[in-house]
């Protein structure tokens, strides 16, 4: 099969995640893409495999807006920095990624995956840090402390159901951390 189909399954995917969850079936994402169980059962062997890929799949998108803002000239240093650590493609407006916290239990290499990605390709971005430093756009922190509390922030709203439960949108809660974490809490 090629990687346009296998292209068209993880976006099917993404579709049906977004109408029903980490609870939609095989059956749900053959229907979304007209296609047979047995056809997608040629590129992904089982759930956990596709949402495995899933993790990926999302990351690598997301990989590909923040290199777009990185390549942004019209956006000033900060911006770029508040855009590569906020982005979140069209496509995955409006997902619950708060319904994320089933896959520990249930697909747990898909779940490990999502992990090791929040915790990866933070270069770009640290990089961006110390050149704001160096221009003076950035005061100096302690890079490792706003790492760690990006990723546990983005854990906790993954795999904690406390957005759900004060109705509280994935989006709206990633551009808040943001937001705090790059201008405070400081009236100035």
């Amino acid at each position: 099969m090629s990687s346009d189909n296998k292209a068209r399954i993880l976006e099917g995917a993404m579709n049906v995640y977004k109408a029903k969850g980490v609870k939609f079936t095989m059956d749900d994402l053959a229907g979304e893409l007209c296609m047979s169980k047995k056809t997608i059962y040629t590129v992904f062997p089982d759930k956990g495999t596709l949402l495995y890929e899933m993790v990926d799949f999302g990351f690598d998108t997301i990989s590909e807006a923040q290199a777009e803002a990185l390549s942004n000239s019209d956006l000033s240093l900060v911006d770029k920095l508040k855009t590569i650590l906020g982005v979140l493609p069209d496509a995955y407006v409006g997902v619950d990624f708060t319904q994320l916290y089933v896959l520990k239990g249930k697909y747990p290499k898909a779940y490990t995956r999502l992990q090791e990605r929040l915790e990866s390709g933070w270069e770009q971005t640290l990089a961006l840090i110390d050149k704001g430093v160096a221009e003076g756009s950035l005061r100096p922190v302690n890079k490792v402390i706003f790492q760690i509390a990006h990723e546990a922030t983005l854990e906790r709203f993954l795999m904690g159901d406390e957005l759900s439960k004060n109705k509280i949108s994935y989006e709206d809660a990633l551009s808040e951390l943001v937001e705090i974490l790059t201008e405070g809490i400081i009236v100035k």
